[in-house]
């Protein structure tokens, strides 16, 4: 592996869920404990399976791993980490302040942001700490470019609170003051390519090689120069079996690495094949980065259950929104799940059905039309461009909250006003419109705001007024927000993949949007290979495996639709409408059995 060759005492692995970051990151660390360095893993994911993949309990506490002598584990718990981080912001100022203001306070402390600082909080005293003893420290998932920059700020947080500036994420700032040296240390050190290596890891997907190129430039600026790219579950040269669904994979792939971004192919590059099945256990980690040809999945390889999945039509799902009426369906879940390819055949179907659609997306137009390959009556496609929703919304900001602040509290607005919550409450602003559209015909969105924004949409208090005072004259957010929580207006799909870590973060999706008052109507599992019937001896292993995540999701919801991988792109309206043509079962959509 060349991200191996002089590695320094920190590596960080990030990369989209569901790529397999822990696998490679446990992988490392058994390599490298093993070549007798002392090794820490540590974990910042919220979906952390470290333990699960090691076969030991591991959580707050740091642990020795087992049959590997060196290495120890350790699992920052995200959730445990903000609760402490928000009480300590939040104490003083109980009993001062009214509570609307506490609530509205709290909801500002409960998002990505918040979760993000508080994570840092946790493992800076690793990245600055030179007495612990540790060769190497590893971390699964790095800190995002926007923390790092937040951290750089100079400035005092709580003057700038205290003096009106209240906007959306700093509000998960307003405790840094006392711990600025000790981050300026742990940001110099990320900085360092001697001391700080960062793993940038993806699918042979278009969408995982443009998320970590994404990543690659925002880690970039703000220092973390030296950067490596692992690209997971590659199809093995040796798998031949004539399955058409084997050769169909095999040419993504290659188109796939072919089109990667050019910030991409200029790095280092290791490639990793698909395993036939989870990796778990030293074992198994020992052979991941093993160059020796696997050996062909045995033919006696368990075969999925195919028949447990294939009463989940699509189609059924569309049966029940058209019983409905005219509704706002929204699409959600994680990128390069296929909550595009969702949206757009629940639209083509709808339309096909004689129903006046509204498709919209705030997916760039190009990606759009070539899914769509086409027109079809009764379906109008808009875009929504993020890029100048959120350049207005800026604006406005600026010249209304900005104008009487100092060079540093303007610096830390501006800084702010970059963050993934502004970047939702600006494109929220610019759906309003459309999703009043929904009382008349169907309106399917594609790609959707998160159950925090839209509690700090609705929340009281300054924010609150904040937001009115900025909105555009006749714009209307708290109707939506009604509609939104009515599920009878409003259709909320999750889409995942039958993988650990995409069911566990639309679980977690489900906890946010849940605790705005919106229920999730029903659950898409994408790219099914359990229900794609297989002929290939690796891939039917692979398709065992995913058994277990679809009971999963049965206890997440009772109305869910399964759709399988396919041996060509869902491009083009007749292959999108092919998508829920199947015919609907005898059983009803939210009453099918499951095998235990």
């Amino acid at each position: 592996m060349k991200f191996l060759a002089g590695v320094p005492r920190f590596v960080f692995f990030t990369g989209k869920g569901g790529v397999g970051k822990t696998s490679i990151a446990c992988a490392t660390a058994v390599v490298l404990a093993r070549a007798g360095r002392r090794v820490l893993l540590v974990s910042t994911d919220p979906a952390s399976n470290v333990g699960q993949v090691f076969r030991v309990a591991v959580g707050n506490t740091v642990t020795a791993i087992s049959g590997v002598p060196g290495l120890w584990a350790l699992e920052i718990d995200p959730e445990q980490a903000v609760a402490a981080y928000r009480e300590r912001v939040l104490a003083p100022m109980r009993g001062v302040l009214p509570e609307a203001d506490i609530a509205s306070m709290t909801e500002q402390l409960s998002g990505s942001c918040t979760t993000e600082v508080a994570s840092f909080n946790e493992f800076t005293a690793l990245l600055t700490d030179e007495t612990s003893g540790y060769d190497h420290v590893l971390f699964d998932t790095a800190p995002t470019g926007h923390t790092i920059r937040l951290l750089q700020l100079p400035g005092s947080w709580s003057e700038f609170l205290t003096s009106g500036g209240d906007a959306g994420c700093l509000g998960p700032l307003s405790g840094l003051d006392k711990q600025k040296a000790v981050y300026a240390a742990a940001v110099a050190a990320l900085a360092d390519p001697q001391r700080t290596r960062l793993v940038l890891v993806a699918r042979p997907s278009r969408s995982t090689l443009a998320e970590i190129a994404r990543t690659r430039s925002e880690l970039a600026s703000v220092g973390l120069a030296d950067q490596y790219v692992v690209i997971n579950g590659m199809l093995p040269d040796n798998v031949d079996s004539g399955d058409p669904l084997v050769a169909a994979t095999r040419r993504r792939e290659r188109a796939a690495i072919e089109a990667m971004p050019a910030s991409v192919r200029e790095l280092p590059r290791d490639l990793v094949e698909l395993q036939a099945t989870n990796i778990v256990g030293v074992d198994a980690l020992t052979t991941l980065f093993d160059p020796t040809p696997p050996q062909p999945a045995s033919s006696t390889a368990p075969e999925p259950a195919v028949a447990a999945v294939a009463d989940a039509p699509l189609a059924a799902l569309v049966d029940d929104i058209e019983a409905d009426g005219p509704c706002l369906i929204m699409c959600m879940g994680k990128g390069g799940v296929g909550k595009t390819t969702v949206a757009v055949a629940v639209a083509v179907a709808l339309a096909e059905r004689g129903h006046d659609v509204h498709l919209s997306t705030t997916d760039p137009a190009g990606d759009l039309t070539e899914t769509i390959a086409g027109s079809l009556e009764h379906l109008q496609v808009s875009r929504i461009d993020p890029a100048q929703a959120v350049a207005d919304y800026r604006a406005r900001v600026m010249a209304g909250k900005g104008a009487g602040l100092d060079d540093a509290g303007r610096a830390a607005l501006t800084e702010d006003l970059r963050s993934p919550c502004t970047d939702e409450v600006a494109v929220f602003q610019s759906f309003s419109h459309v999703i009043a559209e929904s009382r008349r015909r169907f309106v399917v969105i594609d790609t959707a705001p998160t159950g925090h924004t839209l509690l700090l949409l609705d929340a009281t208090g300054s924010y609150h007024r904040d937001i009115v005072r900025q909105m555009t004259p006749g714009t209307r957010f708290v109707t939506p927000l009604m509609r939104l929580q009515d599920p009878r207006t409003t259709k909320v799909l999750l889409v995942t993949l039958p993988e650990t870590t995409p069911v566990l973060e639309a679980a977690e999706l489900q906890s946010d949007l849940e605790r705005a008052g919106i229920h999730p109507w029903a659950w898409i599992i994408d790219n099914s290979l359990a229900a794609a019937a297989s002929t290939d001896p690796l891939l039917r292993r692979r398709a065992a495996a995913e058994l277990d995540q679809i009971h999963r999701v049965t206890t997440h919801t009772d109305r869910y639709a399964v759709i399988p991988a396919l041996t060509e792109e869902p491009v083009g309206i007749p292959a999108l409408a092919a998508l829920t043509h199947t015919s609907r079962q005898a059983t009803t959509t939210g009453q099918r059995s499951f095998p235990n």
